[in-house]
């Protein structure tokens, strides 16, 4: 194993960390250190069990065969040590200790950082770490004890527990519509400049529409495209409301503006993807206090807010 036995907890927990950032300044912010103190950190590790870990660029980093070898077994072991202070914990019922959170920016930023606010003043004994990327990590990275996520994983092995129900939507603005036309049927969109979000591993510019007509309900896949295009959705909502095209996103990132008049939905009579709202995390974290407390704290906030905005 390449793990020495003078391997700290701290020192695993540093590495796990690092690998996760991706580079030294981004785990540097992480860890609220400067970058030379990361740097200084990790040289001393290596410096100790002899070999590099990591290859250095300006930019970015990339482990050796070895730092993945440590990885592998570091996590392996920070996982063993969760599960005993899991099990420990289980006996007392009370949540304590680390809690790391991965969820989308935009999402994450409107609506799960204030419930982690509230959580973490109502649970002092436990430390949440809320990571926020444009795309979600993958099911087998141990790096998230829990991720928010939109629709249900088709991986068996996790714990899927859906948090609130929420559905995408065709919208634009109604200057846009105004200039351009409103779609009638799918095939319309075709002609429409559509705003493009590429995101996960969904096939990029490919809706699916399916008609809201009971047995005889039919799916199309519509291949849009359009002038704009990016990974971040706020950006996209943004481009929507500046009247550049036709957007499919989620309800609950656009359901304020359809409110208020600043965006229409398009082509309402057909059914969209649903993108329900999960809490997705491993299945030994079933018994924690802290994990169950908070999926439990985020589904009844969630469903306040969907109580809150129904007409």
């Amino acid at each position: 194993m390449l793990v020495s036995p003078g391997a700290q907890p701290s020192e695993l927990g540093f590495f796990s960390t690092l690998a996760a950032a991706g580079s030294l300044s981004a785990a540097a912010r992480e860890l609220g250190l400067t970058t030379a103190a990361v740097s200084k950190r990790l040289t001393n590790m290596e410096a100790r069990l002899g070999v590099a870990l990591v290859v250095r660029t300006t930019r970015r980093m990339n482990l050796t065969p070895e730092g993945d070898l440590y990885l592998m077994h570091a996590r392996r072991i920070l996982s063993e040590i969760d599960e005993m202070e899991q099990l420990l914990g289980s006996a007392k019922g009370q949540p304590t200790g680390l809690l790391r959170v991965n969820a989308t920016l935009g999402f994450g930023r409107s609506y799960l950082a204030p419930v982690v606010s509230r959580f973490a003043r109502a649970n002092p004994s436990v430390e949440v770490q809320l990571q926020l990327s444009v795309n979600p990590p993958p099911l087998s990275d141990d790096a998230y004890d829990v991720c928010i996520r939109f629709g249900e994983p088709p991986d068996a092995r996790v714990v899927a527990r859906r948090l609130a129900e929420n559905r995408r939507l065709l919208c634009a603005s109604p200057a846009y519509l105004a200039e351009h036309g409103t779609p009638r049927s799918p095939s319309d969109l075709t002609r429409h400049n559509c705003i493009g979000i590429r995101q996960g591993d969904e096939s990029f510019g490919v809706w699916k529409l399916t008609s809201r007509r009971g047995a005889n309900q039919r799916t199309e896949s519509v291949k849009t495209r359009g002038s704009l295009s990016t990974n971040d959705g706020e950006i996209a909502v943004k481009w929507a409301l500046e009247g550049h095209g036709v957007l499919m996103r989620a309800e609950w990132d656009v359901r304020r503006y359809l409110r208020s008049g600043r965006l229409v939905e398009v082509l309402p009579q057909y059914r969209t993807p649903d993108a329900d709202i999960y809490a997705i995390y491993a299945q030994r974290h079933q018994l924690s206090p802290r994990v169950r407390a908070f999926v439990r704290f985020v589904e009844l906030a969630f469903a306040k807010v969907s109580a809150d905005h129904e007409p």
